[in-house]
């Protein structure tokens, strides 16, 4: 099975979603996979070939238009594939070329340096907010920290700045992790992609009705004084639903990966601390991102024509799956310790968790920003915080592509006389 044209059996449950990059890896930088119903991909796992085809003009992310297989979405694939979801929507982040451009244009006003920094201060609230509640607790408790603060704090930012109403965000939320959930069946994932599309157009119904100063009211008004001339209507909610999924998992998983690791590794947390080495919380968070990339794996992109790589040939029209965890821990870029934690790595900074070239996430930024204000109050809080148990093997999230925990327990103070 070394043939990287044979195609390997995806585990979609990801619980070792290393290891099997790992394998994956071994079979060579692109190699052939399997997907439900039989769909066959190529997964890319190498850092330096990852880079190159993420700005390669060859390869697409347009699913309608290069694609065969989807047939315009209108074959089985869109109607009965677990997976569809992934590659059906309609935004900059499934767009190419001109079309890219122009959905990319309406939503970066909302993430400029200027604006991304003026949110400092509402993060700082939010974070003092949760911790507050935390340490109201029950004293001696073990707390889930991923369900208490790791999850709230960028899902109440990303809620704040799109502008969803409270009485809709638990619901859209439990919807919206539905679509990370890669082992439902095909049944299942279509009714939660028919809920959560119901819901989308219940929250852009509400939002045109009494719109206010946020970034949904803001697409709202594009699509609506324009006539519909540069924003469709499948546009405008597959943009709402990008933002939001976006601009919450990959933080809530960056946070998760981030404390884990630095409570594992004690010396790295009090270097960060100190300051000794002129280490830094972005140290941390960079190398977090490189070790754990919050999308382990990301459907999909497509060959716009044949794409020759060393011995095999990416045949046009062929999909592909980008490995970004795979490539964080490639050893042929990051060395024999690629599988290890180290704040001080050379290559800390070279990952691709965020993307590369066009498709780079325009939230990147605010995320850096909410994982530094969130590691250093937590730790400035709680500088006692411990793992409820140091030798447990926490479970992962049910899930290929997001890649984090189901929880994360921990006691907020030492115990006595440790």
């Amino acid at each position: 099975m070394n043939d990287r044209t044979c195609p390997y059996r995806m585990d979609l449950s990801g619980r070792d979603i290393h290891a099997e990059a790992d394998l994956l890896r071994k079979r060579g930088p692109a190699t052939r996979v399997e997907l439900p119903d039989g769909v066959t991909v190529w997964v890319v796992t190498d850092y330096e070939l990852v880079k190159r085809l993420l700005t390669d003009p060859r390869v697409s992310k347009d699913t309608y238009r290069h694609w065969p297989a989807w047939e315009n979405g209108e074959g089985e694939l869109a109607r009965s594939w677990p997976l569809a979801i992934w590659v059906a929507d309609q935004s900059m982040i499934t767009a190419y070329g001109a079309e890219h451009t122009r959905l990319r244009k309406l939503v970066a006003k909302a993430f400029t340096a200027r604006r991304t920094a003026a949110l400092r201060p509402r993060i700082e609230a939010i974070t003092a907010g949760l911790l507050d509640t935390i340490a109201a607790g029950a004293p001696g408790r073990t707390v889930d920290l991923r369900e208490e603060f790791a999850y709230p704090l960028p899902t109440q930012v990303i809620s704040e700045l799109l502008g969803i109403p409270h009485g809709m965000r638990e619901r859209f939320l439990q919807l919206v992790h539905g679509i990370f959930d890669t082992q439902a069946s095909a049944e299942q994932a279509r009714a939660n992609e028919e809920a959560l599309y119901a819901l989308l157009h219940e929250l852009v119904a509400v939002k045109r009705v009494t719109p206010e100063d946020d970034l949904i009211s803001s697409l709202i008004a594009v699509r609506d004084e324009d006539d519909g001339a540069g924003l469709t209507e499948r546009e405008l909610v597959d943009t709402i639903l990008l933002m939001f999924t976006a601009g919450h998992e990959t933080t809530v998983n960056l946070l998760d990966h981030a404390v884990h690791a630095l409570l594992r590794h004690p010396a790295q947390l009090e270097a960060v601390r100190t300051g000794e080495g002129a280490a830094t919380w972005s140290d941390v968070i960079e190398e977090t991102l490189r070790l754990e990339a919050p999308l382990a794996n990301l459907p999909m992109r497509y060959a716009v024509e044949d794409i020759v790589l060393d011995d095999v040939t990416i045949p046009r029209g062929d999909a592909m799956i980008i490995g970004f965890g795979a490539a964080g821990r490639d050893p042929a870029h990051h060395g024999d310790s690629a599988d290890l934690f180290d704040i001080t790595r050379p290559t800390r900074r070279d990952h691709l968790a965020f993307g590369h070239g066009v498709h780079h996430c325009l939230g990147a930024p605010l995320a850096r920003l909410e994982a530094e204000i969130a590691l250093s109050a937590l730790f400035a809080r709680f500088p006692d915080l411990a793992l409820a148990d140091p030798a447990a093997q926490l479970p992962p999230l049910e899930s290929f592509i997001s890649n984090g925990h189901r929880e994360l327990p921990v006691v907020l103070d030492a115990a006595p006389g440790a």
